[in-house]
């Protein structure tokens, strides 16, 4: 899978950007959703915590195409 992402012109420097844009998504998302009225904290803290795990999975995908990059 790697290989094909790689193949595909998907460069690690993208997918570590998708990292850092996942945590401030993260951040805004939770903070929008906590100033609503009509949305629980417990609302709010889920989406954060949804989108927040999306940063590890972009970060081990820009290592594992780094590696791919260097063969």
């Amino acid at each position: 899978m790697i290989e094909m992402l790689h193949n595909a012109g998907i460069k690690s420097e993208y997918a570590y950007a998708g990292g850092f844009a996942s945590i401030a998504l993260s951040l805004s998302s939770w903070l929008v959703s906590r100033a609503k009225k009509d949305h629980s904290k417990a609302q709010s803290d889920r989406w954060g915590i949804f989108i927040g795990h999306w940063a590890p999975t972009f970060f081990a995908l820009g290592i594992a195409l780094k590696l791919e990059e260097k063969k």
